[in-house]
């Protein structure tokens, strides 16, 4: 089962929804950085909210895949980082110094949009009604 990549404005938004085994993290990793190559999306958010437990393997996919998207130029915010897998990173020694961290979507959205120089109070708002 693929990893949905939705498109958003100039951003992928990825929601992860269920623990990954060690294949669909390898697809999950060449699906994004395609989908980044056709799309010129600036930024990527990946949601973790639903992840409890996250291995040594899956941390360095994650670990990798926020380094190749940023040498294909875009930005990435992790959010919904729940205790247990924050505990895990740390204590396998993965080290996200660089990247944006949010405890929500739509906070890191913010952030994102922040980061890029943009006003997250504007424009990049969906149309209500």
């Amino acid at each position: 089962m693929r990893i949905p990549i939705m498109k958003l404005y100039q951003y992928l938004i990825v929601s992860i929804q269920w623990e990954l085994d060690d294949q669909t993290a390898l697809q999950f990793q060449e699906d994004l950085l395609n989908k980044l190559h056709e799309t010129g999306a600036h930024g990527v958010v990946i949601d973790l909210t639903s992840i409890d437990f996250i291995d040594s393997f899956i941390a360095k996919v994650l670990g990798d895949v926020i380094k190749m998207a940023n040498l294909m130029g875009a930005k990435v915010v992790i959010t919904g980082i729940q205790p247990a897998v924050a505990i895990t990173l740390v204590e396998l020694g993965v080290r996200l110094d660089d990247v944006l961290t949010a405890l929500d979507l739509e906070r890191g959205i913010k952030n994102l949009q922040i980061e890029l120089g943009e006003n997250p109070w504007q424009s990049s708002s969906p149309v209500s009604g």
